[in-house]
């Protein structure tokens, strides 16, 4: 067997891309650097995992079951299902809300690529509906728009930590018969009116990524809902559609377990291991200090940046309580009277802060531009990435110089760049 040692590890080498860092080797001496981490780990979280490696169950046991219930209780659910990511909850519902070629599925273009892969997978087609300018949120209205006698269910992200406009999504979905999915990736704990993110929809899935307000080892998802009806299914599409025999003489007769599908769908190995919910236990009993501290970075940075012609700072919903995933910052070109890229190579180059880009219009990757989507679909989304965002350094790690240094750099850009190269 090769040894490998200790020291061969660098913490520089990734084979996921921007799954799995930001770091660039380009010669650029950063103050702030967009960290590829979301949380904190101590001592809570190796006593915990040193714990589950102790058991003799190493998969869906005791530890994923208290995780689960715990989780449970946090969102104000009924249920909650431990996955392998977010991506994967997500695709347990799509198939649970048996969507299938010729269906239609609403959601919004400004999310990572997974939110219209689960669509994509089942062989449906996702309709983009716009943003609002202010929450980066889908926008209701557009909803609306988009509904047509093929809608089967519409998809909602909550950007950056805040949840989308709740009440006139599932009014639409009511009226017109729809599943709600929410897709609360950058949300746990995040609330809308008083309710927590998963609790609104039909179900929900979260993401327990590296980059997210609480990780478990990097990867993990939690899939919530209220409705007893989804348990059985939900059950059998994250674990290989398994199931028990009815009225067992004995446990080994005829066999150790059954396989049903559900609806003609057909589930895969969807599980968490003990380690990582060992790991979410401990994340979530620290969930709201984590989020305090991201909630407290932001609202220092918000004030820091107040009154700076053509730059806007994050829009806090009054209906939410925001939990500050993503501190997304915009530039308004024409006050500013600079691009936002122009804006952007000056913050990281000269001032030492990194930021990086959060999204790229679904619709607008090669991918889906094959299967015919064109330029154009969601304009204020277009705008807002090719020309508005930047997000920021944003985890509760950050000290108090790298927050001073990012307003003081932000300020400096802005001055910077002011009216050059401006036509």
């Amino acid at each position: 067997m090769t040894d490998v040692k200790e020291d061969s590890f660098t913490g520089s080498e990734t084979e996921g891309g921007i799954t799995s860092s930001y770091a660039i080797n380009d010669g650029v001496k950063l103050k702030v650097a967009y960290s590829f981490f979301g949380s904190i780990y101590d001592e809570d979280e190796e006593t915990m995992a040193i714990k589950a490696m102790h058991q003799d169950t190493l998969t869906m046991g005791p530890m994923v079951q208290a995780f689960q219930k715990e989780f449970a209780k946090m969102c104000g659910v009924k249920h909650a299902f431990a996955v392998s990511n977010c991506t994967t909850g997500m695709h347990v519902a799509t198939q649970l809300f048996d969507i299938k070629p010729g269906d239609e599925v609403i959601v919004t273009p400004n999310t990572f690529i997974a939110t219209s892969l689960v669509i994509l997978k089942e062989g449906a087609t996702p309709v983009y509906a716009d943003i609002d300018p202010k929450t980066f949120n889908i926008d209701p209205a557009d909803v609306a728009r988009k509904i047509t006698s093929k809608t089967k269910a519409i998809y909602v992200v909550h950007y950056g930590g805040q949840m989308v406009d709740m009440d006139p999504i599932m009014d639409l979905a009511k009226k017109h018969n729809l599943f709600v999915l929410e897709d609360c990736a950058h949300a746990p704990g995040a609330e809308y009116k008083g309710r927590k993110a998963g609790s609104i929809g039909d179900i929900a899935s979260f993401s327990f990524h590296s980059l997210k307000n609480m990780t478990t080892c990097g990867e993990g998802g939690m899939i919530t809902t209220n409705r007893d009806d989804f348990v059985d299914p939900i059950e059998k599409l994250r674990c290989m559609n398994l199931d028990h025999w009815k009225d067992q003489p004995e446990y080994w007769i005829p066999s150790h377990y059954n396989v049903v599908d559900v609806n003609g769908h057909w589930g895969n190995n969807y599980r968490m291991n003990e380690i990582q919910a060992a790991v979410g236990l401990a994340q979530l009993r620290k969930l709201k200090m984590l989020n305090e501290k991201r909630r407290e970075i932001g609202h220092r940075i918000n004030e820091g940046i107040k009154g700076i012609k053509g730059i806007t700072p994050v829009y806090e919903d009054p209906n939410c309580y925001h939990v500050w995933h993503l501190y997304t910052l915009c530039m308004e070109e024409e006050e500013l009277g600079a691009t936002r890229d122009d804006f952007m190579r000056v913050l990281y180059k000269e001032e030492g802060i990194q930021g990086i880009l959060h999204y790229q219009p679904t619709y607008l990757f090669t991918g889906l531009q094959k299967m015919g989507y064109k330029e154009g679909l969601c304009q204020l989304s277009e705008k807002f990435f090719y020309k508005r965002e930047i997000n920021l350094p944003m985890h509760p790690r950050l000290t108090e110089q790298e927050i001073q240094d990012t307003i003081q750099g932000i300020k400096n850009a802005a001055e910077k760049v002011r009216g050059k190269n401006w036509k």
